[in-house]
C-alpha cells in the first residue's frame, strides 16, 4: 500500500541549462514523462512561458502530443494554458483534438494571467489592447461552451465537440480558487510559489465549492517545489541553480539554467542572499529523510487530494532521480503492463 493515500503528479517547464539547448530540454521532458509513468505518478503537466531563455515549453499543446504518443497510461495536459494570451476556440480546437486522439487521458489547466511580459503578451494575441484578467469569466465560459456546441454566432469548434478534456482551474490566490468552486471544477493551487497564500486559497475553494456535473466535492491539487537526492547536502547543491535562476529573472536578467557550480560560485550580497533564502524557504529540499517530512507536512497542513511536484534542476538526470526517490518514499504503485492483442 502506498504511503499516502493520493496521486502524486509531476509540473515539467523542459528546462534549459546554460551549456544546452531547447532540443535537448524537450526530449528530456518527453524521457521523464516516460520514467515518471514507469514510477506510478498520475498525471504530467507543463507549463506555458514565453520569452524565458531557460524555458522551453511555451507551447503545451504541441509537447503534449509527443508526451501522450510517447507514454500510454499518464494524464498529460496543461499546468497551463495562460487563456489570456488565445483565443478560446484556438485553445478548445487543441486539446479538443489531443482528447480526440487520446480519449480519457487529457488535462486542460487553465490560468487567468498572461504569465508573461505585456510587450510579449501583445505579441501573443496580436492586440494592441490585449485582454485583462477582468475578461476571464467570460472568456473561459467560451472556450467551455465550444465542447457542448457552437458558440452563439454558430461558430463550430473541431474536433472539439464531444470531446472535452479535463478541465482544471490554475491560481495563486483566492480568484480562481473561487472561480473553480462556484463552477465546481477541480483546483490547482501553485505553493511553489505562492506559498502564503496556499492555505487561505484552498479554505476559499472548498467554502464555495458547488457540486457540478464533473465533481460532487472538491478537489484540490497543491503544486510544490522538491528536490531530492541521496543527502541533504548534494540536494541543496542541486537546488541552487533555481534560487539562481529565479533572482536573475527578478532583476529582469532571465537566463538558461545555471549549472550548480556556478550557482555555489555566484557573490551573493546580502540581500540577494535574503531574497535567494525566503524563495528556498518553501521548498522541500534534501535527503530521503527530510524530503519525507516535508511531504508529510505539507499535506497534513493543506489536506490536498493530489500533490504535483515540480523539480526545477540543471541536469535531466538530476531531476529523474529526484523523481525517483520521491516514488520510493511514497510507495507510489507503478502501472499494470499493457495486456497483449487478443490471440
Amino acid at each position: 500500500m502506498a504511503r499516502f493515500d493520493i496521486p502524486f503528479s509531476v509540473l515539467d517547464l523542459a528546462v534549459i541549462g546554460t551549456g544546452s539547448d531547447a532540443g535537448a530540454a524537450l526530449n528530456g521532458t518527453i524521457e521523464l514523462a516516460r520514467r515518471t509513468e514507469q514510477l506510478g505518478y498520475q498525471r504530467f503537466w507543463v507549463a506555458e512561458h514565453h520569452n524565458m531563455p531557460g524555458i522551453a515549453s511555451s507551447a503545451p499543446p504541441v509537447l503534449i502530443a509527443h508526451l501522450a504518443a510517447a507514454t500510454s497510461t499518464l494524464r498529460v495536459g496543461s499546468g497551463g494554458v495562460m487563456l489570456p494570451n488565445h483565443a478560446p476556440l484556438v485553445v478548445a480546437e487543441q486539446f479538443g483534438m489531443l482528447e480526440a486522439l487520446h480519449p480519457g487521458r487529457v488535462d486542460l489547466g487553465i490560468g487567468r494571467a498572461p504569465g508573461t511580459d505585456s510587450v510579449t503578451a501583445q505579441a501573443l494575441r496580436r492586440s494592441a489592447n490585449g485582454l485583462s484578467v477582468d475578461d476571464f469569466p467570460e472568456e473561459l465560459t467560451a472556450l467551455m461552451g465550444y465542447f457542448t456546441g457552437p458558440s452563439e454566432r454558430g461558430v463550430h469548434a473541431v474536433p472539439a465537440l464531444g470531446n472535452p478534456p479535463d478541465v482544471w482551474l490554475l491560481g495563486s490566490s483566492g480568484y480562481s480558487a473561487q472561480v473553480a468552486g462556484l463552477l465546481g471544477l477541480p483546483f490547482a493551487f501553485a505553493h511553489h510559489f505562492s506559498a502564503a497564500n496556499t492555505l487561505p486559497a484552498l479554505a476559499l475553494y472548498r467554502e464555495r465549492f458547488r457540486p457540478s456535473a464533473r465533481l460532487k466535492e472538491p478537489y484540490a491539487m497543491v503544486c510544490a517545489s522538491v528536490v531530492a537526492a541521496e543527502d541533504d547536502e548534494r540536494a541543496r547543491y542541486l537546488a541552487g541553480p533555481g534560487g539562481l535562476s529565479f533572482l536573475q529573472l527578478r532583476q529582469g536578467k532571465p537566463t538558461t539554467m545555471p549549472s550548480p557550480e556556478t550557482a555555489a560560485a555566484y557573490d551573493y550580497n546580502e540581500v540577494e542572499k535574503a531574497f535567494v533564502a525566503d524563495r528556498m524557504s518553501n521548498q522541500i529540499i534534501g535527503g530521503p529523510d527530510t524530503v519525507l517530512k516535508g511531504i508529510t507536512a505539507l499535506l497534513e497542513q493543506t489536506q490536498a487530494d493530489e500533490l504535483m511536484i515540480a523539480t526545477m534542476v540543471h541536469d535531466p538526470a538530476d531531476g529523474r532521480r529526484s523523481y525517483e526517490l520521491i516514488a520510493e518514499l511514497a510507495e507510489l504503485t507503478p502501472p499494470a503492463p499493457a495486456s497483449g492483442p487478443a490471440q
